[in-house]
């Protein structure tokens, strides 16, 4: 049997990991699609490269605006939900133990076990104790704004980078299908990764990121081709 102390678990990496292939992902079809949008609308050589240019810029700008919103409103409700148990502990102390205490009765350990742990946890630690069991909140799952927010704008703009640089060096003729390969091939790679590193089935991602990103870039670039036939 395999010493439990070997054991290695991929769910801690899952919330970066998915912040991650989520803003790589995005950056990848969105700036495709654009691209391939106003490609098919016939638009010259540099009228593409703008609009990849200013794909990137947007979408960077757009989830670092976002995440850093979103964040900061979770920060906000966990400063309140601590302030208040801070105040709650400086009311009712003893109210507040056997809180606790029933807490770690509902997990499994017994009356006086939980007591006991509930007594020397809140000597060490009265609130960090209360955040983390009553509250759900720790240290490293800490809602950090600006930390989200770059992360996000780094992400989504190493993934458009990928169109936006295989625009820039493919010859005219060739544009659409290069972009296509390598945003196809860049998706592929990035579901492979993203799955291996999450413990998931590597067919099944590799597959399900292909499909629904080949279908956004092949709904743009028929929109694009409609408009380019009406003007």
């Amino acid at each position: 049997m395999r010493p439990r102390s070997h054991e290695h678990h991929t769910l801690g990496s899952v919330g970066w990991l998915r912040a991650a292939v989520l803003g790589a992902n995005d950056g990848i079809v969105s700036t495709s699609s654009l691209m391939l949008g106003v490609a098919a609308a016939h638009a010259a050589h540099a009228d593409i490269l703008i609009s990849g240019f200013a794909a990137l810029v947007a979408g960077a700008m757009s989830m670092a605006t976002g995440e850093y919103v979103s964040v900061h409103s979770q920060a906000d409700s966990e400063a309140a939900a601590l302030a208040q148990e801070r105040a709650e502990l400086e009311v009712d102390y003893a109210g507040e133990s056997r809180e606790l205490t029933d807490i770690y009765v509902r997990r499994g350990l017994d009356n006086s076990l939980a007591r006991q742990v509930a007594e020397q946890l809140m000597a060490h630690d009265a609130l960090g104790s209360h955040a983390r069991d009553e509250l759900g909140l720790s240290t490293h799952l800490r809602a950090r704004p600006l930390q989200a927010a770059i992360a996000s704008a780094l992400s989504f703009g190493s993934g458009a980078l990928v169109p936006l640089l295989v625009a820039a060096l493919a010859p005219q003729p060739r544009l659409v299908v290069s972009i296509v390969l390598a945003s196809l091939i860049s998706l592929i790679i990035l579901g492979l990764l993203s799955a291996r590193a999450g413990g998931a089935n590597m067919l099944v991602a590799a597959t399900r990121v292909t499909f629904w990103s080949a279908l956004a870039m092949a709904v743009t670039a028929a929109a694009g081709t409609l408009f380019g036939t009406l003007t």
